[in-house]
């Protein structure tokens, strides 16, 4: 193994592949999308019918809390199996693999598949991991997901990591150098996921990603993009799927338990299957996520969030400005000198503790339109936040530990990761 890869967290990986497949019916969207539309999953089920497919190796998050989970879970496991020992699968020996991905709005999202270092991760606030979670992660969330994965021969990823390469110096050279690499697929994506392009990198393309990856580290290079010197490196920022990756991490702390230390780095479940997209892929789009608070006073509830900022004001003004929509009309609060990098942070820090006082419920809204619809009923109030620039997510996860929940959403569900590749993790 390329040890310039030690000190990224990220290495190739033993990447599976079907050996012969219907590649449309095999490949399906992330399991935690679309969990409110069982009749998507149900499409699914019929575009699949008795192919061999990954749709067969997940569950979808739509089914986590049936009555009937457990026997889901042995399902998927009977058919991993059952998928190694027909020989479903061949093997791409120590590999990146670089993917193009046609989403539904036309652009190119560029990505690369590979495998990281678990022990290079965290996901606690203010981690000096190489790795880390860009908003806060809820435990609670962690434990049904470990039944599914801890008893797993395979995974499958749908977790995205961010990298912040303003010179596109990792990802990038490939997309100019794909006419000449090794194609390993080329297929349409089910249920209007668009097109999706992967080819196999060569030794000498592999090498050139472990330099870019360890010139994205270099101390000059923090103090540049961030204004900070002599601080742990930012290498990777969870873009997507960081429940995934923290079930992962969790089930590896849980072998390491029964495993004596001389084995750890030998363990399978020590790394996870990801894929890789630079922040400045032109395709790739932060969306933001507004909030409505339902059974509430909005004139109270402004006034309350005046009075937790002095200095608040209505009207827009330097600092963090938050648009509002309740049943008397329209308006804005500006919030001078915030003391978070995001409107969301400050926004959602006065909501916590306002709900907890008073009463009342909120829902995370994507659209402006819904938010205004929404939030103009009687006891009702919509806030609308202005979207997080790119180029602000590593500064803000560098300089508050992480973003508020619900910050940002990459992209539409039918444009997120679908599971293609596998890898063994027992």
């Amino acid at each position: 193994m390329n040890e310039k890869f030690a000190k990224t967290g990220f290495y190739p990986a033993d990447i599976l592949l079907p050996r012969e497949a219907d590649m449309t019916k095999w490949a399906v969207v992330a399991c935690d999308q679309f969990t409110s539309q069982p009749e998507y999953w149900q499409a699914v089920e019929d575009t699949v019918g008795e192919a061999p497919s990954t749709l067969r190796l997940i569950l979808p998050e739509s089914k986590l809390n049936d009555p009937n989970v457990d026997e889901h879970i042995a399902g998927i496991n009977a058919s991993m199996n059952e998928y190694m020992e027909k020989g479903i699968f061949k093997t791409l020996a120590g590999s990146l693999i670089y993917i193009e991905r046609s989403q539904s709005d036309g652009r190119i999202r560029h990505g690369l598949v590979g495998m990281v270092d678990l022990d290079q991760y965290d996901f606690t606030p203010g981690s000096g991991a190489l790795i880390r979670a860009t908003e806060g992660t809820v435990l609670e969330r962690i434990p049904p997901r470990v039944r599914v994965r801890q008893d797993a021969p395979v995974e499958l990823p749908h977790v995205m990591l961010l990298i912040d390469d303003p010179d596109r110096t990792v990802v990038e050279p490939l997309t100019a150098a794909a006419d000449g690499m090794e194609q390993v697929y080329d297929f349409e994506l089910q249920q209007n996921g668009g097109h999706l392009k992967g080819w196999k990198l060569s030794e000498a393309q592999m090498d050139a990603v472990a330099d870019a990856l360890v010139g994205l580290c270099a101390d000059e290079v923090m103090e540049k993009k961030y204004g900070m010197s002599g601080v742990a490196p930012l290498l990777f920022a969870v873009g997507d799927g960081n429940h995934s990756l923290a079930t992962a991490k969790r089930c590896y702390e849980n072998q390491k338990k029964v495993t004596p230390e001389s084995e750890w780095a030998n363990l399978p479940s020590r790394y996870a299957l990801v894929e890789v997209v630079n922040n400045h892929d032109d395709a790739l789009q932060f969306e933001p996520i507004h909030r409505v608070l339902f059974g509430v006073d909005a004139a109270a509830l402004l006034d309350a969030l005046k009075a937790y900022y002095p200095g608040a004001y209505e009207g827009r003004g330097e600092g963090h400005t938050i648009a509002y929509t309740h049943a008397g009309g329209t308006g804005y609060i500006t919030v001078p000198q915030p003391k978070v990098q995001l409107a969301v942070g400050t926004l959602q820090a006065f909501l916590d503790d306002y709900l907890k006082a008073n009463g009342g419920e909120v829902d995370y809204i994507h659209g402006d339109d819904v938010t205004d619809e929404l939030g103009a009923k009687p006891g009702n109030i919509g806030f609308k936040l202005p979207a997080m620039g790119k180029e602000q997510l590593f500064k803000t996860v560098m300089a508050d530990g992480v973003l508020p929940r619900k910050t940002f959403s990459m992209g539409h569900a039918q444009d997120k990761r679908y599971y293609v590749e596998a890898r063994k993790i027992r």
